[in-house]
């Protein structure tokens, strides 16, 4: 019965991996074509997202089973518990990817907009988002409480760039109002990055909880499971 609960955790643990790996190549691909701008990068990106949530799926049925099949109690059950919310943050991650790389495929861009993107922070934005869902998966691989607490002092940041972001794209759509359309929905990339900061630190918290039971999940506002734009 142990061995086949070992089992079990090991595969779990490793389906967590691949679509936390998954995820953050979905998240860095959106980036990269999106400063290209690389429309075959994007479409790219565009159609694993159906691997992204055929894969949710079944790591969550997995999870579901193995609470079922096993009545985990104790560090197991903790550990069933938060690769649950992490697979479900992980899922809403890669939706922002998605949605980043299809606001690509369907936007004619223009050589300056190379300078507005410079203006916006728009490669702090998302290298520090992307730092932050690094540091979290090597926070839950190597078990280290301190690294995956880390995380949440990245939160500030990505707030302030987009606070920002939104103050320069309202004055360059004053000075150039052929570009509106496009500083709309530049403001909405900033909020999809804005929003992965939150889903990551949700990452951290659950990570958290599953290594030491520590519930921080009322440490801030959590991120909401509604559905978002």
């Amino acid at each position: 019965m142990v061995k086949f609960v070992e089992n079990e955790l090991i595969s779990i643990k490793k389906e967590i991996h691949d679509m936390w790996t998954l995820v953050y190549e979905q998240l860095d691909n959106a980036y990269k074509s999106l400063l290209g701008p690389d429309v075959a990068l994007a479409e790219l990106v565009a159609a694993r997202e159906k691997r992204v949530n055929a894969f949710e799926l079944k790591i969550d049925s997995d999870i579901e089973d193995f609470i079922a099949l096993y009545n985990p109690v104790a560090v197991d059950l903790r550990f069933a518990l938060a690769m649950l919310k992490i697979n479900n943050n992980l899922e809403r991650i890669g939706d922002y990817a998605d949605s980043i790389a299809r606001f690509v495929i369907r936007t004619e861009f223009k050589p300056e907009d190379r300078e507005l993107f410079e203006q916006l922070k728009l490669s702090q934005m998302y290298e520090t988002a992307l730092a932050m869902l690094k540091t979290t998966f090597e926070s839950l691989e190597q078990q280290d409480i301190a690294q995956a607490k880390s995380v949440f002092e990245f939160d500030e940041t990505l707030d302030s760039i987009n606070d920002q972001a939104i103050s320069v794209l309202v004055d360059y759509a004053t000075r150039h109002p052929e570009s509106v359309r496009l500083c709309i929905e530049l403001a909405g990339v900033f909020r999809k990055l804005e929003r992965t900061g939150d889903h990551i630190n949700n990452l951290a918290e659950e990570t958290i909880f599953y290594i030491d039971a520590e519930v921080l999940k009322h440490r801030r506002t959590a991120a909401p499971a509604q559905p978002e734009a």
